[in-house]
């Protein structure tokens, strides 16, 4: 994609502020206390053209660049985390027809899913298939033209209020190599698509996480992804890419807010006849605080530019989504201490960054899964 201009950048996030300002930050604890959706304010995301930020423009899109979404990621991020999950698994969904779908597929799907008409995201993972995509079970088999699918789907985000997904099942459950089985639908909710229910979590509320349970579910034929099968693995995979540069972001994002928080605090809260902001122990902790929160930016930055130069960037995006999502954490906790009782207090945010924290560490493939796919590509990338 093109980078925008800086006059439209600046626009577009200054945008987002007031949005976020306005509409989400006065609400935002109380909805994350209840775990409720917040259903008005993604009817304002719709209107702000939020669900079809990396959509090309003849689509309906914003057709903005990757690492100006990431910039939006880490705003949204800084007030509520949960609210970028919504757009991010929606839009791996749309990366994926982007990149491998049929033209009529991009003609139906994309306009909708830029506004939000259709809005959704991805079911790869399993019970017994996270992290090893390729063990998953859930299966469609051919029947004239309609494929019939059966499985279950585990951690769903956007399960419950989403109303189309990006399918991975075993089209060839015999194929070896295991992925040369696998095929990516798209699967609009009906009939035999069940959400069989809501998962609490510590954190991350607000967004709906879910199990999907499919019993023999029909699917057109027309709606497998790109039109081949065997070719679902790759397909998602590219898209992920991008999932992990938004978890990256809203790790930036959560640091940052942890950060932030922190200063200020340090500055008002006094003992030993001074601020704590001038204790040297506390120094320290804002120091490494905010050099991590910096770090962190300019990592997924660097996987955002290299995505949109069209580079496979599966080291960059996994170094950025490993380092940003640590120091989200680190951050947090950090943030808490320097709070001391009150950050433990469900009166501040702390908490909620404390506890939405951990979830970044895991989502769109764990950070110990991160450092091997580094690893591998600096070996691939450097040759003896």
């Amino acid at each position: 994609m093109t980078p925008e201009t800086p006059e439209t950048e600046s626009l577009v996030l200054d945008s987002v502020e007031r949005f976020l300002e306005a509409e989400v930050r006065p609400h935002a604890r109380r909805l994350d206390h209840a775990d409720e959706y917040p259903a008005a304010i993604v009817e304002k995301m719709k209107a702000l053209g939020l669900f079809g930020c990396t959509i090309a423009p003849e689509h309906g899109g914003l057709g903005l660049a990757t690492a100006t979404y990431a910039r939006i990621v880490e705003r949204i991020a800084a007030v509520w985390m949960s609210l970028a999950g919504i757009v991010n698994s929606h839009l791996i969904l749309a990366a994926a027809v982007s990149r491998a779908g049929t033209e009529a597929q991009k003609r139906r799907y994309l306009p909708r899913f830029a506004t939000g008409e259709l809005r959704g995201g991805v079911a790869l993972t399993e019970p017994d298939a996270g992290t090893d995509l390729q063990a998953i079970r859930t299966v469609a088999v051919r029947d004239g033209d309609h494929y019939v699918v059966n499985g279950a789907k585990s951690w769903i985000s956007n399960g419950g209020t989403g109303n189309v997904f990006a399918l991975l099942v075993k089209t060839d459950p015999k194929a070896e190599p295991r992925h040369r089985g696998m095929s990516l639908f798209l699967a609009e909710k009906g009939p035999g698509f069940h959400v069989a229910r809501k998962l609490d979590k510590l954190g991350y509320h607000g967004i709906d996480t879910c199990e999907l349970v499919f019993e023999d579910y029909r699917v057109p034929a027309d709606r497998l992804i790109g039109g081949v099968e065997g070719r679902g693995l790759q397909q998602i995979l590219s898209g992920l890419e991008l999932g992990r540069i938004n978890v990256a972001a809203r790790g930036v994002g959560l640091a940052r807010a942890a950060l932030e928080d922190a200063v200020a605090y340090s500055q008002v809260r006094r003992t030993f006849g001074k601020p704590i902001c001038e204790h040297q122990a506390i120094q320290l902790k804002l120091g490494e605080m905010a050099t991590r929160l910096e770090a962190s930016r300019l990592l997924t930055e660097s996987a955002a530019l290299a995505f949109d130069r069209g580079e496979r960037c599966d080291m960059e995006a996994g170094m950025a989504k490993y380092f940003a999502t640590e120091s989200a954490m680190e951050n947090a906790a950090e943030c808490l201490r320097i709070h001391g009782a009150y950050g433990y207090s469900r009166e501040y945010d702390v908490e909620r960054y404390y506890r939405d924290a951990p979830m970044l560490l895991i989502g769109e493939g764990t950070n110990e899964m991160q450092r091997i796919i580094i690893a591998r590509q600096l070996v691939a990338r450097h040759p003896a």
